[in-house]
């Protein structure tokens, strides 16, 4: 029994409903057929074979699950192109998921490129997270699994037989031919889908994604990899309601054979702000409106209620739960579903939100109106929050801590309410909502900065040093002139740095708990270095940002996806997959190093005219 490869050869496929990785081999590992965060039938990559997968590939004498030989996405889309290359000729396979207003669908067309390849496919599809063995049904050229709120339904010319619970297919591919499968999921137990036409899938699939990312504006560096990332993030948004989550995949480890396993397949208010932002820098402000009308919607004019993360159809009970039968993705358990976190006070949240919003409104005027309520609402709210003690940015597990860069993202909710009040846009406090600003700016000044080693700090009183204020510095806390600023990129640079140049957010402490009220460690967490470029691009130390973008794409799959960590050490991905946090950092650092090179030309050009 073969184990699940590594993260980062696991492909992404999505329809913004919901998504499937697909292993080297061939294999589904995950597929949580019913939206993100839903039950999965498809487990294998966080148990064994038993607990669910698909694989299609070449059959081989031994029984054996070659490896794809190349892999690839077709260019503009989400649609992986995998080929083999055997003894008995060349076979290929498409792999995606049509972006349509039905259920998910997995659709997998095997082309013979050359010769003649015996193929197998093998679908275990096991419901409950792995419990359970459905019931299995074939009629003619149509076979269905009960998963109890629904069905899954197989349509494929190939000969499928019911063996043991799993669906097997057995067949040779030749020059020239094409063999479809189509993989339904229908709610309901007694409808049954229309047969699909996998060609015109295809087809609908390839124009959606292209015609998509021919609307983005950027044109920084790296395209490619800015492209990939967008079509991500563009992947892990919910279209039914406009809710972004922050990854696929729950309980990846941030540490093989660690406890840091978290379920990610929520829609944090942090996490979809950034990516909101992020599209917005792109020239997407669809997604901004949808996601604006799914958060006035689960605020329902209770800003006091806020919570930090929900479901994305807006459900608020998210009850944490370890699922005792799943090891856990390379024996790390426990597998978690459900995030304890749903409850905490993080005050970043605030400014992060606020923040959008007033970008959002600069960008689609329209939107003035929404915004302005939702603004006003949520300051009035965090007037009588700001000066608590939080979890933070990290949603830690220990005991709350007054969190510097949660204050510096309180001082930015006030000052962009500030600044729409000042435009007109809303109306509110302004002496007062001046005064807390400068008030808040004063406090983190104060407590929150180590004059002798020149940076500010995790928390009010702490010694330790947290990637987080690279964030907060990028939104405006203080000029890039300031010897502050500088002050705290060098000090993080110097404290949190590890091999490569990649971060780690905060230091942890091995077996000890550390501020996170956690044992173990973790690897570098991505986006603190789309964060470190961002800040050295401010300021202007242009060559410095652009080696360290570099090593952030190299961390990159072969496929141009990010997980929430890399280990520089062993060279691998770690956390859960493809995540938002990791793929906006790739834009943001490309952005920020466009605009710095931009201002260069223009002081040069500058210079040139005095003289």
């Amino acid at each position: 029994m073969r184990q699940v490869g590594r993260i980062e050869d696991q492909a992404l496929l999505g329809d913004m409903r919901t998504g499937a990785l697909v292993d080297r081999d061939g294999s589904i590992t995950w597929l949580c057929p019913e939206r993100f965060d839903g039950p999965a039938v498809f487990t294998s990559l966080l148990g064994t074979e038993e607990h669910g997968l698909w694989r299609l590939g070449p059959a081989m004498p031994n029984g054996t699950a070659p490896m794809a030989d190349r892999r690839r996405y077709m260019d503009g889309t989400l649609i992986l192109e995998s080929t083999w290359i055997t003894p008995a000729g060349t076979v290929q396979i498409l792999d995606f998921m049509p972006p349509t207003d039905e259920g998910s669908q997995v659709v997998r067309i095997v082309r013979g490129i050359s010769g003649q390849v015996p193929m197998r496919s093998l679908l275990r599809a096991r419901p409950g997270y792995g419990l359970h063995v459905p019931q299995l049904d074939i009629c003619g050229h149509r076979a269905s699994a009960d998963l109890t709120t629904g069905r899954l339904w197989l349509d494929t010319t190939a000969p499928t037989r019911t063996v043991d619970g799993d669906l097997r297919s057995e067949f040779i591919v030749s020059e020239g031919e094409q063999v479809a499968f189509t993989l339904s999921w229908q709610h309901g137990r007694s409808l049954t889908p229309p047969l699909p036409d996998p060609a015109q899938l295809l087809a609908q699939t390839r124009d959606f994604w292209r015609a998509w990312i021919a609307q983005s504006t950027y044109e920084g560096p790296c395209r490619k990899a800015v492209e990939r990332s967008l079509i991500t993030l563009k992947a892990l948004t919910y279209a039914p309601t406009g809710a972004v989550v922050a990854a696929l995949t729950t309980s990846l480890p941030e540490e093989i054979a660690g406890v840091r396993n978290w379920d990610y397949r929520y829609c944090w208010l942090r996490d979809s702000a950034f990516i909101i932002e992020t599209f917005l820098l792109c020239g997407y402000v669809e997604e901004a409106r949808a996601w604006i009308n799914w958060l006035r919607t689960v605020i329902d004019g209770h800003p006091e209620d806020l919570q930090i993360m929900y479901g994305v159809g807006g459900e608020r009970e998210l009850t944490e739960t370890e699922l005792d039968w799943l090891p856990g993705y390379r024996n790390s358990a426990p597998v978690r579903i459900g995030n304890g976190a749903a409850g905490q006070l993080q005050l970043d949240v605030y400014g992060e939100i606020v923040s959008v919003l007033y970008e959002a409104q600069l960008r689609d005027p329209a939107l003035a109106p929404v915004v302005a309520q939702l603004v006003t609402d949520l300051v009035t709210a965090l007037e009588g929050l700001w000066d608590q003690p939080d979890e933070g940015i990290w949603e830690i597990r220990g005991p709350r801590q007054h969190f510097v860069h949660s204050k510096m993202m309180a001082w930015v909710a006030f000052d962009r309410a500030v600044k729409l009040i000042e435009a007109g846009v809303t109306e509110g406090p302004l002496e007062r909502w001046r005064e807390l600003r400068d008030a808040v700016h004063r406090q983190v000044c104060k407590y929150g900065y180590d004059a002798e080693r020149n940076t500010f700090t995790q928390s009010y009183g702490s010694a330790e040093l947290d990637a987080s204020l690279l964030h907060a510095l990028l939104a405006g806390f203080l000029p890039p002139q300031d010897k502050r600023y500088a002050g705290t990129v060098e000090a993080i640079q110097r404290e949190l740095s590890i091999a490569g140049g990649f971060l780690h957010r905060y230091p942890t402490h091995g077996k000890q708990p550390g501020v996170d009220g956690l044992a173990g460690d973790e690897g570098a967490f991505l986006i603190c270095s789309g964060w470190m470029v961002a800040t050295l691009a401010a300021l202007g130390r242009i060559d410095e940002a652009e080696i360290l973008l570099d090593g952030l794409l190299g961390a990159s799959s072969d496929l141009g996806l990010l997980a929430e960590e890399w280990d520089p050490y062993h060279q691998r991905q770690l956390g859960n997959l493809p995540q938002g946090f990791s793929h906006l950092a790739v834009i943001l650092a490309g952005h920020a190093l466009a605009a710095a090179r931009d201002a260069s030309q223009h002081r040069n050009l500058l210079a040139v005219i005095e003289k």
